[in-house]
């Protein structure tokens, strides 16, 4: 069968040359295309400019510049980049840091070869991928959305606040997880486009603009609920 697409373009950024390689090399033998490496955080931001990979896998924890500012400085200066960060740290605020400095993803170092190819692969896409504990956090939230009368930030419960349906919050809980459009559609035997109708009610409802957009908000207001 042949390809429809070129392969996707990654960069790995870790400070850690044998870790770096090896998820390198994963990623190569899978039918990715590495463009390039780096250990340190201007050498990655030099390197992402001048290669514009697809996708960055990113350690927060770099030398030179910490991993936060290379994502906000890569997305900067291309917006169509996606950023996965691969990191050991699971506390929630490091994530909420990466999310708020243009992350489409998190994943935990602990993740195997397989669940990392899948993320690199749907990040490529747009598709906002968590470690499961992590999107647990974003679940949380679309729970809340779905039944709070009002934004718990305000005082009394306001009129207006978002008002999911049972069916749009069935949808939202499964985009949490990380399922594709196509995936949400086979597991609940509806048409892809209804599925995307559903995502962009819900989009519209809460004045957003994508699904990255979407769980970065829902990861905020959980984190800052706590």
């Amino acid at each position: 069968m042949s390809r429809q697409q070129d392969p996707i373009r990654v960069m790995v950024v870790d400070d850690h040359p044998m870790w770096r390689d090896a998820v390198a090399r994963d990623l190569a033998e899978a039918g990715l295309d590495v463009v390039a490496t780096a250990g340190d955080g201007e050498q990655a931001v030099r390197r992402a400019k001048a290669t514009m990979p697809d996708v960055l896998v990113l350690d927060l924890n770099l030398p030179a510049k910490p991993g936060v500012q290379v994502c906000k400085e890569v997305v900067a200066a291309n917006p169509a980049l996606r950023v996965l960060v691969l990191s050991a740290s699971g506390e929630h605020a490091d994530v909420l840091e990466a999310v708020k400095s243009g992350a489409t993803g998190y994943l935990l170092k602990s993740a195997s070869t397989e669940e990392l190819l899948d993320a690199v692969r749907r990040t490529a896409v747009g598709d906002p991928v968590f470690t499961p504990g992590l999107a647990g956090l974003v679940l949380g939230e679309y729970r809340r959305l779905a039944s709070d009368p009002g934004p718990a930030t305000g005082g009394g419960g306001e009129p207006g606040a978002p008002r999911l349906t049972d069916r749009e919050t069935e949808v939202l809980r499964l985009v949490a997880k990380g399922l594709s459009y196509k995936q949400i559609a086979e597991r609940l035997v509806i048409s892809h486009r209804t599925v995307q109708n559903h995502v962009q009610n819900t989009l519209g409802k809460l004045q957003l603009h994508n699904r990255v957009e979407l769980v970065r908000y829902a990861i905020e207001r959980g984190l800052d609920d706590e």
